[in-house]
């Protein structure tokens, strides 16, 4: 598979490993393994990773053996719940028990899968593991997400993340009490006991929640959550440090509740929509499991 990108304006003077990366979507390793093996051309000529794109530069990418290694893109009807679609993007309501997208540890249907199904004009997305994506929950989150259907609305809604002008808020059944409000800055790194969990650590990236306790129950609070970083596992290693873990939080509560998926969902969503000019605000309910539990409390 031969796929063919024209520099733009806003990507002049970017490195060339960097450029294909945003293009494609695979990881930055995987995109420099590809330009090793002389599957990238620059203007019809071989170029190093660390070659300084030019505007109106032609880039052509030879794919066939990624697009091989990574062969688990095909639609499937998973009945995902669209919240909002138009040209340019989507937000969806993820269910709980289904990853994100494809990686290197797991080659089994994903969101992605269901994207390619039901959304219009989603497989003119360059194929590959992350397509779309822009932002990820975690397996067993539920709620909203956002899609973007082109390569320039992904990197678009990304940079807006990454300057807080999306506004992700989240509810989450805690054990015990937090404050009535308050803020956790705690730097989060990957553990080195167990690479499937993160930590808190003085070495660790920059990260902060912002909380809001709704309702107290008897040993148990509601809470709402805004995220001003979004490091992975971010709530769920915030919360468990604090001696406040995720009710069904499988990593980072040692305790086993009757729930079927952690009590973490991804509630409210606010940006500005770059391309229509106009304020989108969402808020879906909670998913019936969680909000049973909650009548069970009271």
């Amino acid at each position: 598979m031969i796929q063919k990108f024209i520099v733009t304006k806003n990507f002049n003077g970017y490195r060339l490993d960097y450029f294909v990366t945003i293009q494609i979507g695979f990881t930055k390793s995987q995109v420099q393994k590809l330009i090793a093996n002389q599957k990238v051309l620059v203007n019809n000529n071989l170029a190093k990773k660390s070659a300084i794109l030019k505007h109106q530069d032609v880039v052509m990418l030879n794919l066939t053996e990624l697009i091989k290694k990574n062969n688990c893109l095909y639609p499937v009807n998973l009945n995902l719940e669209i919240v909002y679609e138009d040209d340019y993007l989507a937000v969806i309501n993820k269910p709980a028990n289904l990853i994100v997208h494809p990686s290197s540890s797991f080659q089994g249907i994903t969101l992605v899968n269901g994207l390619l199904y039901q959304l219009k004009d989603f497989n003119k997305m360059p194929w590959n593991e992350r397509m779309g994506i822009i932002h990820r929950l975690d397996k067993d989150t539920t709620g909203l997400i956002l899609v973007g259907k082109t390569i320039e609305v992904v990197d678009k809604m990304q940079k807006m993340l990454q300057s807080r002008d999306v506004k992700r808020i989240y509810y989450a059944l805690i054990e015990g009490f937090l404050n009535k409000s308050g803020t956790i800055n705690l730097p989060i790194k990957r553990d080195y006991r167990n690479p499937l969990k993160m930590s808190v650590t003085s070495q660790g990236k920059i990260a902060i929640t912002h909380f809001t306790t709704l309702k107290k129950f008897n040993n148990y609070s509601l809470v709402e959550l805004q995220l001003e970083t979004g490091r992975t596992h971010q709530i769920r290693v915030h919360l468990s440090y604090l001696k406040h873990p995720i009710i069904g939080d499988p990593l980072y509560n040692k305790k086993k509740y009757l729930v079927s998926s952690q009590l973490l969902h991804a509630k409210k969503l606010y940006f500005m929509h770059p391309w229509i000019g106009k304020e989108l605000q969402f808020d879906i309910p909670l998913p019936n499991y969680f909000s049973e539990f909650i009548k069970f409390l009271e």
